[in-house]
Parts: structure tokens; C-alpha cells; sequence
């Protein structure tokens, strides 16, 4: 009778060490004077703060934040198309950009990879795109975990989730309580669909329509694909630019990340009592994607604002003399923004209006 091994199990530990050896270069691009070094060690280190005159943070009070996310079904697509190395992008973005909602400098990244089985090219196309991410996040990535579970996931499947830890001052925490009546609330451009709704858009695109990854759209420009995998757009760099310009004054008084649940669940979390937000409806370019897959998928408007971002992506909500300064920070960073909406008193929630002409 044969022994049992590991392998037959479906676990290849040489394939393992394999795919292991070919992140660290990748990894090492992140890493900071921050990160400590741990040769063979069980996690990762990071120090809050260091001696250099030039780079030391001198907290007072420092208040750390974390924030976990994943792609969802978003990885299905990236394994139609054979393409794995822009959903890392969209792992760190889902969780930095909901870090930088309370004003949090992004420290660093964790990543945990679940796969049928050992694949080094692909584990290495993935974490390329989250060394990708943790660059324009500023953050290092401090470490992960790949797990081989060949019973749970069948092949060409894999799943991803992300871990975020950052840090803010508590004076400089944002968290909604300060947004007040008369603020302006300005929208900042996604880039597409980011990460949000893709079991209604393969719903659409692949089963209703019958689409297939590599058809062209005229409307769009681009292939299927092409257009659906387009990364999510990272906000933390040019955030952090804003709030840094203003170290004394909080003008800024609140952030929101546009998800699953769209402009108004998003912004509604974060209004305190007794406030009312107003946007209106007319006042950015909808992306082009948005109406297509409403249009091929005949999706009430109703359900297109609640599933999708809609072309907003992030929302600050900040002092009213502040917003033109505020949107000419973003310009330079190269960010396209509109004043979307107004504060109100009233009950607390957020509500569309028709642009006035």
C-alpha cells in the first residue's frame, strides 16, 4: 500500500517554496524605514514612529485604524480573462480608501490568498498588483498568507482578502461629527465600476446579454473586459496631500467611500443627527459603463444608484470656503471633482435633488 503525502493531497509544499521565492523582491519594493526587518519570523513589524529628524511622525495622541476587505466576484472575471495582475490594485483599494474616510495615513497592508493549488506565475501576478497598490497607497505590505485548500476551491478559482492598519491623530479623526449645515459636498471621480455590483454586472454582460470578455463595445470605447477590470481607484496619496495642507484648521469634515449601496447609504453612514444632505442628480458626467449596463440589462435607476458608485467614488464633505481650494488640490493630483450637493439641517439622511437650471 502507497504512504500518503501531502502532494496527493493536492498540496505541493516544493511548489509552495517555489511561488514563495518569487515575492520578496516584489514585497521589498513597499517596505519603509518604518518596517523592521524579521528574517524567518511569524509577522510582521512595524514602528508606530522613529528617530529622524526629517521623517519622525511625533504623535501625541495616535489613534490607530483597521479596515478589512476582499474583490468579490470581481476575481471571476479576472480568470476569464487571465489576467490576475489589477485585482491586487482593487484588494488595497477597498480597504485604504476606507481608512483615509477617517483621516488616517495608511501604514500598512496584510494579504490572505486562497487557492486550489500551488501556482506560482499566478500568486506572482497577484501580489504584483498589491505591491502595485500598496505604492499608491504609500503603505508597506508587512506580510500574508497563502493558503492551499484544493476541497474548497475548484480549479481556475481563487479568493482574496486585505487587512489595512493606519494611524491619525485623535484632534485630526474624521468621523462625521463635525459636518454642520452649509458645507459643500464634492465628488471625486472613480474610475468605472471599481469594485462593487459584479454579480449583477456578469448577470448582465455574460447570461442576459450573452456577451463574451473579448467583444468590443462601441459606447465604451474598449473591449468587455477591458472596461470591467479596470482597477479601482486608490484616493489615500492626494487625501492625505489635503489634510496635510491644512494641519491647523479641520476643514474637512467628512469622508465617505462610495460602495455597494451607492451615494446614499455611503455618505448617510457618516451624517450626525439633525443633518440632511442634498445631491444633485445632474451634477458630474455619469461615466459611460453605467448607462450601457442599464441600458442592456434594463435596470431601474432606482437599482443602478444603490448598487454602483455611479462615477463618485469618494465624497468629502468639507467647509464651504475651503471647496474650491479643496477641488483645485485634487486637479493637481489629477483628479476630476464637482460640488455634488449641499448640507442641510434636518433629518438625517441624504436625498437626490434635480439640478436647478
Amino acid at each position: 500500500m502507497a504512504k500518503a503525502t501531502y502532494k496527493d493531497a493536492g498540496v505541493d509544499l516544493d511548489a509552495y517554496a517555489q511561488a514563495m521565492s518569487r515575492l520578496p523582491a516584489m514585497v521589498s519594493r513597499t517596505q519603509t524605514p518604518r518596517v523592521l526587518k524579521l528574517e524567518g519570523g511569524f509577522a510582521g513589524l512595524f514602528q508606530l514612529d522613529f528617530d529622524n529628524p526629517l521623517f519622525a511622525r511625533r504623535y501625541k495622541d495616535p489613534v490607530l485604524v483597521a479596515c478589512t476587505d476582499g474583490v468579490g466576484t470581481k476575481l471571476k472575471l479576472a480568470a476569464t480573462m487571465g489576467i490576475h495582475n489589477t485585482v491586487g490594485i482593487d484588494l488595497v483599494a477597498m480597504s485604504v480608501n476606507d481608512a483615509i474616510c477617517c483621516g488616517a495615513e495608511p501604514l500598512f497592508f496584510l494579504d490572505y490568498v486562497a487557492m486550489p493549488r500551488d501556482d506560482p506565475p499566478l500568486l506572482e501576478q497577484i501580489v504584483e498588483g498589491i505591491t502595485e497598490g500598496c505604492l499608491q497607497s504609500d503603505c508597506a505590505l508587512l506580510g500574508g498568507e497563502t493558503a492551499i485548500m484544493p476541497d474548497l476551491y475548484s480549479e481556475g478559482d481563487y479568493d482574496l482578502a486585505g487587512f489595512c492598519v493606519g494611524v491619525v491623530e485623535r484632534s485630526h479623526l474624521i468621523d462625521g461629527s463635525a459636518i454642520a449645515p452649509d458645507d459643500l459636498v464634492i465628488g471625486v471621480a472613480s474610475a468605472g465600476l471599481h469594485s462593487n455590483g459584479f454579480s449583477l454586472v456578469r448577470k448582465i454582460v455574460f447570461e442576459i446579454v450573452g456577451l463574451k470578455v473579448e467583444d468590443r463595445v462601441e459606447e465604451l470605447g474598449q473591449t468587455v473586459g477591458e472596461t470591467l477590470l479596470e482597477p479601482t481607484r486608490i484616493y489615500a496619496r492626494p487625501v492625505r496631500q489635503i489634510l496635510n495642507y491644512y494641519k491647523v484648521k479641520q476643514v474637512v469634515h467628512g469622508i465617505a467611500h462610495i460602495t455597494g449601496g451607492g451615494l446614499l447609504e455611503n455618505l448617510g453612514r457618516i451624517l450626525p443627527n439633525g443633518i440632511r444632505v442634498t445631491i444633485d442628480r445632474g451634477s458630474w458626467p455619469v461615466p459611460p459603463v453605467f448607462p450601457w449596463l442599464q441600458q442592456i440589462g434594463d435596470v431601474e435607476s432606482a437599482e443602478m444608484d444603490r448598487v454602483f458608485n455611479m462615477g463618485i467614488g469618494l465624497v468629502l464633505v468639507v467647509a464651504p470656503f475651503y471647496a474650491e481650494s479643496i477641488r483645485h488640490q485634487l486637479k493637481r493630483s489629477g483628479l476630476a471633482s464637482w460640488q455634488i450637493g449641499r448640507v442641510r439641517e434636518g433629518d438625517r439622511g441624504v436625498v437626490w435633488s434635480k439640478r436647478k437650471k
